[in-house]
């Protein structure tokens, strides 16, 4: 699942780094089967994200001769305005990349359905990706394939767990085990047990693990249901009632522009539950740490962060693009965001494989077996075409919850429910 105003600065719900301006390269296969124009493939990102996506073009021009692709990047923040005046004209990408907005598009006949080029392909989606393999569908169609997906981890220290006499996170620690061992491990005014759960994807967690959604089976906000409320005021009171999570002050008070992604490092907190990015931090840090799979509650949940591969409406070369998304997607090809250590490749395969779970680059014996695990419980999110509108109404709705001007999660929630039922009424 990128947050796509979130995403496109880090991997977000699914999200990436910004490039400077549009980069565009050329990877092209000869043979009677070629076609005279390149499928031209758009995606967003930064160097590092034009690297691994080219390493990949490469390995699929090798595979297929006949395929022409041209990689065009866009930054982040001019992506969705950029592909969707592409399409309207006509001379929409071949390929592109999208996350939690790929309903924006499918809403808007934006998009290809990609069922029958799977069925065709023999490629299927569930067995590749396992339970996020039907994440990017849009009224029983399949719009995307899932391309990058790693689940949200808990990331803890080692070392201050040791010190406490605390055991490791496991997928059956129960919200209580939580508390109690978040409770141990703070030390007031000095380090807070875990970072929070402000942001969305790591809120969202707790209210599906306890039975709730944001957005029920019939397209309706459901925000205000005593499961969701209930996950929300948990998290609140880890911070107001049970200070085992620094409030924005304390946050303030670490330095300009210090989050969970910092503290964590800094030994500030000692668990933090985010994406794959977070090990970028800790290459050189001097203490134990480890990940583990998210806790539970009344089920297992958790958030994912990636995307996917989809195929414009416009395109020409339908059959052709749906072959280079296949292969992108196999194994062979998903090595190499593996290389990289860029992100966590969505093929099961994969992040199953040695590769992943022992990689080149990593220093510390960590355990990568957590990504394959969590990816059994993620949660299919809400991708509904209003995503960035709601995006804006859960945040603002919230915010003097999460600055402790508004104690109650069921006021707080009951106001968004309301804003969110306009917002959805009036689009609909």
């Amino acid at each position: 699942m990128t947050l796509d105003s979130a995403r496109f600065s880090r991997r977000g719900f699914l999200g990436l780094g910004v490039a400077a301006g549009v980069v565009t390269l050329t990877a092209c296969g000869s043979g009677s089967g070629s076609s005279d124009a390149p499928l031209l493939m758009t995606v967003w990102g930064g160097d590092p994200d034009r690297k691994t996506y080219q390493a990949r073009i490469d390995l699929l021009v090798k595979k297929h001769p006949d395929l022409k692709v041209k990689l065009q990047l866009i930054p982040g923040d001019a992506y969705p305005q950029k592909v969707q005046t592409m399409i309207a004209g006509g001379t929409g990408p071949d390929i592109m990349q999208v996350a939690e907005s790929v309903n924006t598009y499918s809403s808007k006949n934006q998009l290809l359905p990609l069922d029958d080029l799977a069925k065709k392909a023999n490629l299927d989606p569930e067995q590749r990706f396992g339970p996020v393999g039907s994440l990017y569908t849009y009224q029983d169609k399949l719009y995307a394939i899932p391309d990058r997906s790693g689940a949200v981890t808990v990331f803890y220290n080692k070392d201050m767990f040791d010190k406490k006499g605390v055991k490791a996170p496991t997928a059956d620690w129960t919200w209580d085990d939580t508390l109690d061992a978040f409770k141990e491990l703070t030390v007031p005014g000095k380090v807070w047990g875990y970072s929070g759960a402000e942001w969305f994807p790591q809120w969202w967690s707790l209210a599906y693990q306890n039975g709730g959604t944001i957005i029920d089976a019939q397209g309706r906000p459901a925000v205000d249901s005593d499961e969701v409320v209930e996950a929300l005021q948990w998290a609140g009171d880890l911070v107001f009632k049970h200070k085992v999570v620094p409030s924005k002050a304390d946050y303030a008070d670490m330095g300009p522009d210090i989050g969970g992604d910092q503290a964590f490092p800094n030994q500030k907190v000692a668990t933090h539950a985010n994406g794959f990015w977070v090990m970028s931090g800790l290459t050189k840090v001097k203490f134990g740490w480890d990940i583990a799979p998210m806790w539970r509650g009344k089920k297992q949940a958790v958030s994912a962060f990636g995307s996917g591969l989809a195929i414009s409406r416009t395109s020409k070369q339908r059959d052709n693009a749906f072959k280079a998304i296949d292969f992108l997607t196999s194994p062979e090809a998903q090595t190499e965001i593996i290389a990289s250590g860029q992100d966590v490749p969505a093929n099961l395969e994969v992040q199953k494989s040695q590769a992943f779970l022992k990689p080149s680059w990593m220093k510390t014996d960590v355990d990568m077996g957590v990504f394959a695990e969590s990816s059994e419980f993620v949660f299919r999110a809400p991708f509904i075409p209003e995503w960035n509108e709601m995006q804006d109404v859960i945040s603002n709705g919230l915010a003097d919850f999460w600055l402790g001007k508004e104690r109650s999660a069921k006021k707080a929630l009951t106001a968004v429910q309301k804003d969110l039922e306009s917002l959805i009424k009036s689009a609909g």
